[in-house]
């Protein structure tokens, strides 16, 4: 079975002594290539920090991070910049993620030229152009201000600046909790349809059970920094096995 990504007995740890704080304690899953995979938990059980920890915005105390065979732990200057085009990242705030002050296109502009993809301006502005057309945005909205779209054409905006790099995988940060319900239903479709044309994996972070259910192939339940329970989406939903799953699950709105 290929894994593309593989994390064993992962600990982050912030800070040192009786002021510490153990976020994400002796972790282990995988994600295979195309696979959506749900990390789900209640705000603070540390899954955030656990999604930080693989892209190495936050440095893992110990444990290992396998990315198609590099240990991702180890990365530093050009190594960590190449892997961070093959790991991209969507936060959850799609107002915080994007400049007040630059057009949204000029921003995926700059990321191509940090990572010397395309020969010139040209070829980077016709790039934006593919990238707003692949999240159902029109092209020439790609020279606007933030201000100017709503909060679920931002979130579009921020995949299309994530998928700019070509990735494998998106680790996706509450991708929809800041949306309006309606809105939700779209990301998640968008996210569904880039997955299928572009056998693209995703770690999708969510508090919410109903939306990993709806979307996700694999799930793991994490509180307390620990993963209590994991395994195919249906399994684990229907037939719960840990106590903190099935109160998870009793939290869940029924209409």
């Amino acid at each position: 079975m290929d894994k593309l990504l593989s994390v064993e007995m992962l600990n982050v740890v912030y800070g040192k002594g009786k002021d510490s704080v153990h976020a994400v304690k002796d972790v282990t899953f995988y994600i295979k290539p195309g696979e959506i995979f749900g990390l789900v938990g209640e705000s603070g059980c540390g899954k955030s920090s656990l999604g930080k920890a693989v892209i190495r915005l936050t440095d893992p105390t110990s444990g290992t991070i396998d990315f198609n065979g590099t240990d991702v732990a180890s990365l530093k200057g050009k190594a960590l910049k190449t892997y961070r085009q093959e790991v991209q990242m969507v936060f959850q705030d799609p107002y915080g993620s994007l400049n007040p002050r630059m057009k949204v296109g000029s921003a995926i502009v700059d990321v191509l030229q940090v990572h010397k993809i395309g020969n010139n301006t040209m070829e980077r502005r016709a790039r934006v152009t593919e990238l707003f057309e692949a999240v159902g945005l029109e092209p020439d909205w790609a020279w606007r201000y933030p201000h100017e779209f709503s909060g679920g054409q931002r979130q579009r905006i921020c995949i299309a600046r994530a998928l700019a790099l070509n990735p494998d995988l998106l680790v996706a940060d509450e991708p929809v909790s800041a949306l309006d319900v309606s809105v939700q239903a779209e990301i998640l479709q968008l996210l569904e349809k880039l997955r299928a044309s572009r056998q693209l994996a995703f770690l999708f972070v969510s508090h919410d059970l109903a939306v990993v259910r709806n979307v996700c192939d694999r799930v793991a339940v994490m509180y307390n920094g620990e993963i209590v329970e994991m395994g195919n989406v249906a399994d684990v939903i229907d037939n719960p096995q840990h106590e903190y799953t099935r109160k998870l699950l009793e939290a869940v709105p029924s209409f």
